[in-house]
């Protein structure tokens, strides 16, 4: 019965993975015609910042050097419990800092839903809301690329997720290299397919008068993939724009990351509890593959760790008991085929840096001790599992002070 069952369950995942690996192959091509619209969106450009004096200024200089028509934006950065100067220099620099004081209800999911009432009750009414976290960068053409989309149908976009500082550390280089993968064969894949693709918490753009019907409602730790499930199940498929760079600060030391993903983790295992069921079962009575995938997508949490538990059996096995005494679909497959496997799955990464001409040295350096950092979300996962009702909110200190010149000349080296 334990082997049936142990067998079946190697079964769905080996499926699921040539179900990923396959969609992967469609972000090999990028469409690279465009239809461009004249500007006439009007953006709300919200930025979530708690104790960020280090580098919002950045950002806030970032900003004003947009490439799109300075009466069409206004930026409006939510002082969420700030105890240091962050309002105090986003005022210097002629921006509105708009500061809220609330110590039970913290975090970005909350601090985005004052933000909107706040902003419904001023006079200006804002075709898009565009959001970015404290120590981002946005490409000149950022507002630009929104504006073509929006104007060309879409209601919900996210923009390409780039690295600021990918040669900081060997974990930002593990960053940089997941977020290459993912916007080219996770996104882009999909956006090539008129799928949905899924929020990534920065570089993000909602059409106002959609976020008026819905509601923000994003309020778990992550507030980015809640929305992405709640427009999915309405029917409002969020759209990647390749060419809407916005670069963000990862963290420089394991732990700091560890402490990242472990929240990432714990929201996510709730909204797949809250999300899974309803979007595959729509799934199902529609046919529609789009939230099928996403359904997928949404419970990609408890797929890692299942894996962890059954690998981590295999070896228990082996180690303690004589192994191995448990049924191992992959000792039944011909080598060749398991090594074709494994090296496919491996090259996808270096599959992604190539399509996207990652010139940093350091980067590739730092390559040998990538697999530490993918093996590493194991443990947080499992660890998340335990601690998922844990609500309560951490914020990632950043300190890194980067403009974007140094990050254009940095990757042009």
């Amino acid at each position: 019965m334990i082997d049936a069952i142990f067998v079946a369950l190697q079964m769905v995942l080996a499926v699921i993975g040539v179900y990923q690996f396959t969609f992967s192959l469609f972000g090999l091509y990028r469409k690279k015609k465009k239809e461009h619209f004249p500007t006439t969106k009007s953006f709300a450009v919200l930025v979530a910042a708690h104790n960020e004096e280090q580098v919002v200024g950045a950002l806030m200089e970032n900003l004003k050097k947009l490439d799109y028509p300075k009466e069409l934006y206004d930026v409006f950065v939510i002082c969420d419990n700030c105890t240091d100067s962050t309002a105090d220099i986003v005022r210097e620099h002629g921006m509105n800092a708009c500061e809220r004081t609330n110590p039970t209800l913290r975090g970005k999911g909350y601090a985005i839903e004052w933000m909107l009432k706040e902003l419904w009750s001023m006079p200006r009414e804002y075709d898009a809301i565009v959001m970015f976290d404290a120590d981002n960068l946005a490409a000149p053409n950022f507002l630009s690329e929104m504006n073509d989309d929006l104007s060309g149908g879409a209601r919900v976009i996210q923009g390409y997720i780039d690295t600021k500082n990918p040669e900081d550390s060997w974990i930002t280089a593990a960053y940089g290299i997941s977020y290459w993968y993912i916007n080219r064969l996770w996104q882009l894949s999909r956006h090539n397919l008129n799928m949905a693709n899924f929020l990534g918490g920065t570089g993000m753009c909602f059409e106002t008068k959609l976020l008026k019907e819905m509601g923000w409602g994003a309020t778990s730790l992550v507030e980015d993939l809640e929305f992405t499930m709640r427009s999915v199940k309405n029917g409002v498929y969020p759209k990647f724009n390749y060419d809407a760079k916005v670069f963000d600060e990862k963290p420089l030391t394991f732990k700091a990351s560890s402490r990242q993903r472990l929240r990432w983790m714990q929201g996510h295992f709730t909204v797949a509890r809250r999300y899974f069921f309803p979007l595959l079962w729509q799934s199902i009575k529609e046919r529609s593959l789009v939230k099928f995938d996403l359904a997928l997508y949404g419970v990609n949490v408890y797929i890692v760790l299942l894996t962890f538990l059954m690998t981590a059996t295999m070896w228990v096995d082996m180690a303690f008991f004589g192994g191995p005494n448990i049924v191992n679909i992959y000792g039944y497959l011909p080598f060749w085929l398991s090594f074709i496997a494994i090296v496919a799955n491996i090259s996808t990464f270096f599959v992604a840096m190539a399509l996207e001409k990652v010139t940093y040295k350091k980067v590739y350096q730092y390559l040998i001790l990538f697999p530490i950092y993918l093996l590493s979300w194991y443990p947080i996962t499992f660890y998340a599992f335990f601690t998922q009702n844990n609500k309560q909110w951490s914020h990632t200190e950043h300190t890194r002070v980067v403009r974007m010149e140094e990050v254009v000349q940095s990757k042009q080296v």
